[in-house]
């Protein structure tokens, strides 16, 4: 693990010396999730209480080394989010919160998470996904995109990623960065999750507009999703629904 680090971190810093690198500015990005096709079987009369997508914006503001992922908060979005349905059903989601900080050259990875009213902080490493370049292309916002893909085997997910070399490498949404060109465009499932950018908005950035979270308890990723697991124990012993992206 420590020589693919290595070899991550000299990719890199090679990639950083082309024309894309000198760039910065923000990425605005529309997060949508298909809350139907999450539902089981026996959940299906749920269908007629929830919207059939949970949509969301998230920013990706970057430079040359760093960048910073989280959510755009909309005060009609965020009361969209929470509901309560007739006869006492509810429904939860674990939608795209908190912030996300990568610094690729120094394979440095810091979390930001909110949950249950607390502030978490999770400082790991980057991760390396097992992309396989494909040979179809595609435009977005004016951008010339190449597609990648992996298959997640932990969630048992195919995603789908389309990146453009017309932006710094090691740029996209969420964990998904690590491929040699920006990333405009994830789809996960064929349409379950897509997360796909609106804008992008080369300029120079604000003072203080991209800055490393520092605030939360740490905690390891591992006790993390032990929290989590204890809350969806908990969700269906008192009879809900959790749906996850």
């Amino acid at each position: 693990m420590k020589n693919l680090l290595k070899s991550f971190t000299a990719a890199f810093c090679l990639l950083l010396s082309t024309a894309a690198a000198a760039q910065e500015g923000v990425i605005v990005y529309e997060a949508k999730m298909n809350m139907h096709r999450n539902l089981p079987k026996e959940r299906e009369a749920m269908k007629a209480m929830i919207p059939e997508f949970s949509v969301s914006k998230q920013a990706l503001t970057f430079n040359a080394n760093t960048s910073l992922y989280k959510r755009m908060v909309d005060e009609e979005e965020e009361a969209a989010q929470m509901s309560s349905a007739g006869g006492g059903v509810r429904f939860s989601m674990r939608t795209a919160s908190g912030e996300l900080y990568l610094q690729p050259g120094e394979s440095k990875r810091v979390s930001q998470r909110d949950f249950n009213g607390k502030k978490y902080l999770i400082q790991d490493s980057l991760t390396v996904l097992p992309w396989k370049f494909g040979t179809e292309t595609k435009t977005i916002l004016g951008y010339s995109c190449k597609q990648a893909t992996y298959f997640d085997e932990r969630r048992k997910q195919t995603v789908v990623a389309w990146y453009t070399e017309k932006l710094r490498p090691f740029l996209g949404p969420e964990s998904y960065g690590s491929l040699p060109g920006g990333i405009l465009e994830i789809d996960v499932n064929n349409g379950e999750r897509v997360i796909k950018a609106l804008q992008v908005d080369l300029r120079p950035l604000k003072k203080n507009e991209l800055l490393e979270p520092t605030k939360g308890e740490k905690i390891t990723e591992q006790q993390y999703q032990a929290l989590l697991t204890e809350q969806m124990e908990q969700m269906r012993r008192n009879g809900g629904t959790i749906i996850r992206n």
